[in-house]
């Protein structure tokens, strides 16, 4: 399976957490335990998918999965009944049966929904094989995808051999704001585009050399995307302008832990869209930064720790519920017990982010580990058993809250769909 930096970490603990059968280890108490839904593993062919999960108008889930070589599906979960089903076929959508690096081989886009209730996403390359070049890839595209009925719509390739990452509508205004990557290393190049819907034509504001970009709006329709370094491209569509704007944190410069080269920030906005919270991968804090403000550069403030005992942290998984609570799976990379998932909140007003516990999984018979002979099935390597025998995973990528409350966390290997009730979560 193919990571995001910092990987090398998670399958280091993979080696000692997994050699065929469940480790026991310490674990702290007490539990927030989830119920697990195992997502079809044919679907992928990693037990995988990424940021792409989202609520849509309907209350169903929309996920997005990677099979590497082949194709990038969008899934349909119901809560309801727990059934799943794949709504996009991305190679079908586009006309196209190509294989290996040629193939669209994931959903990586943080999914989106517009007033119309369509969801919004885009495809993105994988990685190439042994002879094969990276000019192989053609492009990633954008798409859509209306649950009422079932219809899919692309937009074409947004630019030649670039995956697509950020996929954010506007549709007040007939536009699609996107983000596109090389997956070039050690510098991915990223760029900020604008697509205009009605006549099918994408313009490029240029390269922000910033990877894993995610782009907001803010309340007066104004578009955000991260540039290498720590600055901010927005584009005002009203004013057809574009600006650079640098940011403060608690009135000073940013923490170079959120400017540096590799920095990978997770970002949503508030409800009335004039908050951005962040976060940063490995960066164990949570920050808000003010879109309605009127100075030259944009102010944000360090909301607090994630979880105040760790030193080491990784988080990809970062949402905004309906309600305007901040929600972000974090694992603990150095929990004495081992790599150990978090389930964090924060509502606006309060003093620091708050630590709802280590999260388990309530229905340990949610799938199999093993094969019929006992040896460990392939990618199904990050979940392990504590002490007192509870599952937990440590390895999540994408989280979702829902108007009712319930927030649901993906996580892989195995592919596997982890939900908390409302109830649950008040406590």
């Amino acid at each position: 399976m193919k990571f995001h930096p910092s990987s090398a970490v998670w399958l280091l603990a993979a080696a000692f957490t997994f050699t065929g059968a469940f480790v026991r280890a310490a674990e702290p108490a007490p539990w927030l335990l989830g119920k697990a839904t195992k997502l079809p593993s044919e679907l992928t062919n990693q037990e995988s998918g990424y940021f792409a999960i989202v609520e849509g108008l309907n209350g169903k889930l929309y996920i997005g999965s990677a099979k590497y070589g082949v194709n990038g599906y969008l899934i349909e979960f119901d809560p309801k009944d727990g059934s799943s089903k794949m709504v996009v076929d991305v190679m079908k959508a586009i006309g196209s049966d190509a294989k290996g690096f040629a193939a669209q081989a994931k959903i990586h886009t943080r999914n989106n929904v517009g007033p119309s209730g369509k969801i919004y996403f885009g495809s993105k390359q994988g990685y190439p094989e042994k002879g094969e070049k990276r000019s192989d890839y053609l492009g990633g595209y954008t798409f859509t995808y209306d649950p009422k009925t079932g219809k899919t719509e692309h937009f074409g390739i947004a630019k030649k051999h670039h995956g697509i990452i950020s996929v954010t509508p506007d549709e007040e205004r007939g536009l699609i704001y996107v983000s596109t990557c090389s997956d070039d290393r050690p510098l991915d190049h990223t760029h900020f585009m604008v697509l205009d819907v009605a006549k099918r034509t994408y313009r490029d504001f240029g390269d922000t050399e910033h990877a894993y970009a995610f782009i907001v709006i803010d309340a007066k329709g104004r578009a955000y995307h991260p540039i290498r370094g720590g600055q901010i491209a927005r584009f005002d569509p009203n004013a057809d302008k574009l600006e650079k704007l640098s940011v403060t944190v608690d009135g000073a410069k940013p923490p170079e832990a959120i400017t540096r080269d590799g920095a990978i920030l997770n970002w949503e906005v508030s409800p009335d869209r004039k908050t951005l919270y962040a976060v940063e991968m490995s960066t164990n804090q949570l920050f808000s930064f003010d879109l309605a403000a009127t100075e030259e550069t944009i102010p944000g403030r360090k909301l607090g720790d994630l979880i105040p005992t760790a030193k080491r942290t990784d988080c990809r998984a970062l949402c905004v519920a309906p309600d305007g609570t901040v929600w972000a799976a974090v694992t603990q990379q150095d929990a004495p017990e081992g790599a150990t998932l978090h389930l964090i909140s924060y509502r606006p007003g309060d003093k620091t982010p708050r630590d709802l516990g280590p999260v388990g999984i309530a229905n340990p018979n949610f799938t199999k580990f093993t094969d019929d002979q006992g040896k460990p099935l392939p990618w199904h390597h990050t979940i392990r058993k504590s002490k007192d025998g509870t599952l937990t995973p440590w390895q999540p990528l994408g989280i979702a809250a829902g108007k009712d409350g319930s927030v649901s966390i993906l996580t892989i290997a195995p592919f596997t769909l982890l939900r908390f009730t409302a109830d649950q979560l008040k406590k």
